[in-house]
């Protein structure tokens, strides 16, 4: 999602009021929310948390070495603690993040980032491939291939994630409905 820095809630309240009217359709639609860090607030944060989505995602998008360059701003400690707290506060709500890969990260960067994610109770996780969307942006550093998706897929499994999607093609909301079936289960 877009940061709402300029909102004094930082959008919190809008993700509320969305989540209520969704439960108020039949059939009721399972709710994923992909969310900023709210800068580490705890009110919005449990604004967003009280109104019960049943997945929680925020991205942490790249490994520690390329946060300042990849995240101008963001801070990947923050971006646990909010992964973390929402576990806290409510630990039946399924937390998700991602990062992406093919911006000049080591894999055993990910590895790390993987068992950060874990310990903060990450349930699910999206690994995908890095692709430049404009020349504004960051060039491609690397084409991760396949193979590489698989070992990230292994080892996010044996580290205890509910459920990893790992490949070129993945982002965020990859097949959300499976993951969040296969984390209730």
């Amino acid at each position: 999602s877009v940061a709402r820095d300029d909102l004094p809630d930082g959008g919190a309240g809008q993700f509320a009021r969305t989540i209520a009217a969704l439960r108020q359709v039949a059939p009721v639609p399972g709710v994923e929310v992909l969310t900023p860090d709210f800068r580490g607030r705890f009110f919005p944060l449990q604004t967003v948390v009280d109104s019960a989505p049943d997945v929680f995602n925020h991205n942490v998008e790249t490994v520690p070495r390329l946060y300042r360059r990849v995240r101008p701003g963001a801070e990947l400690d923050r971006s646990l603690g909010v992964l973390s707290a929402v576990k806290i506060l409510d630990e039946r709500i399924t937390t998700k993040s991602g990062f992406m890969v093919g911006l000049g990260e080591r894999f055993e960067e990910c590895l790390d980032l993987l068992a950060r994610l874990r310990d903060a109770g990450v349930d699910i996780v999206t690994i995908g491939q890095y692709l430049r969307p404009s020349r504004e942006n960051l060039p491609v550093s690397e084409y991760v291939p396949p193979a590489v998706f698989d070992r990230y897929r292994e080892a996010g499994l044996r580290l205890g994630f509910r459920h990893v999607f790992a490949g070129p093609f993945v982002r965020s909301s990859y097949r959300a409905e499976e993951a969040l079936s296969a984390a209730q289960a």
